[in-house]
């Protein structure tokens, strides 16, 4: 039942951020900001200190430890993988185009014999 209220009061101070950059319309934006990255900050510590906050920090650091391992591309295959990929959209648009271009012309100067002026 703890956990749930710490949850409710970090979503209040999440709230009362967010509402602070509307009542303080007057003054500079890096006010209104830090009013809204502070709430945000203040309210993560609370939520931090729940069971289910410390779960999640648990998930996230063995989620970086994941990404760590992964293998990613080089430039050069990105670069290669991006232009198979344009080329594949390019043969598609065309030949979508030549049948959309194929079936109109049957239907409408073969079948219906509505020749184009």
């Amino acid at each position: 039942m703890a956990d749930k209220i710490k949850f409710a009061l970090a979503l209040l101070i999440l709230a009362a951020g967010v509402a602070g950059f509307y009542l303080l319309a007057d003054q500079a934006m890096i006010l209104r900001v830090l009013a809204v990255l502070g709430g945000f900050v203040v309210a993560a510590a609370v939520a931090w200190r729940t069971e289910p906050g410390q779960r999640f920090f648990v998930f996230a650091n063995e989620a970086v430890i994941e990404a760590k391992k992964v293998v990613w591309p080089t430039r050069k295959e990105t670069v290669q993988v991006t232009l198979t990929v344009f080329g594949f959209v390019v043969v598609m648009a065309l030949f979508l185009y030549l049948t959309d271009k194929s079936l109109e012309w049957v239907l409408y100067d073969l079948v219906l014999g509505w020749k184009k002026s």
